[in-house]
């Protein structure tokens, strides 16, 4: 059905997403009803039903992707740019702006929580949200490479692992005390390492 719908019928679909994300970030997954995204779009339950047979849990998990999608995007444009350290430097500073304004509440973890983080598309939404960030990481290494600031041999791929993995690190300590500080750490500790490696070639 997905891939037949029209123009509007996307752009229906979407507000449904975006309205339903809403609910769920002011009234938390749990205590978010179809009620109330129906109320917040102003759709009836037929139209809400055309675009997710499936009910709660099949919208649930499309907003999941949309909130997975907006990690990503909220680090944009530096995210895409990141072929100098006043670069990364910004895109840190994105990063921390982000999870500092969320504080120690997480509307995609909680969504995989009530959807099953182990049924298979919401874990194909993890991994998927992985991969496309550590690729970009790694692609502004291979871009500091091409300008001349990180030697060749450095392995773009693993460091992009070693700052994701500290990230995730740094936002689960957040999400269980409120603290930012190790996620700041871990950010200014992984662009410091890569600035050491950048040594070599200076």
């Amino acid at each position: 059905m997905r891939g037949q719908l029209t123009a509007k019928g996307k752009a229906t679909r979407n507000r449904i997403i975006e309205g339903a994300a809403a609910v769920v970030r002011e009234k938390s997954v749990a205590s978010a009803t179809l009620d109330d995204v129906m109320a917040r779009t102003r759709t009836s339950k037929s139209q809400l039903f055309h675009y997710f047979p499936a009910g709660k849990d099949e919208l649930l998990l499309a907003v999941a992707q949309f909130e997975a999608d907006q990690v990503l995007e909220d680090q944009q444009p530096y995210l895409s740019c990141l072929g100098s350290w006043e670069a990364w430097e910004q895109w840190r500073d994105v990063v921390l702006k982000r999870y500092e304004a969320q504080g120690d509440w997480c509307p995609l973890g909680s969504l995989f929580l009530q959807v099953g983080r182990s049924t298979p598309g919401a874990r194909a939404i993890v991994i998927e949200l992985m991969r496309q960030w550590q690729e970009s990481l790694a692609a502004g290494v291979r871009a500091l490479q091409a300008a001349g600031r990180l030697p060749a041999d450095v392995d773009a791929e693993a460091r992009a692992g070693v700052l994701l993995a500290a990230i995730q690190g740094g936002v689960s300590v957040l999400l269980s005390t409120g603290r930012s500080d190790l996620l700041r750490i871990a950010l200014d500790q992984g662009i410091a390492d890569l600035r050491r490696a950048g040594c070599a070639v200076t």
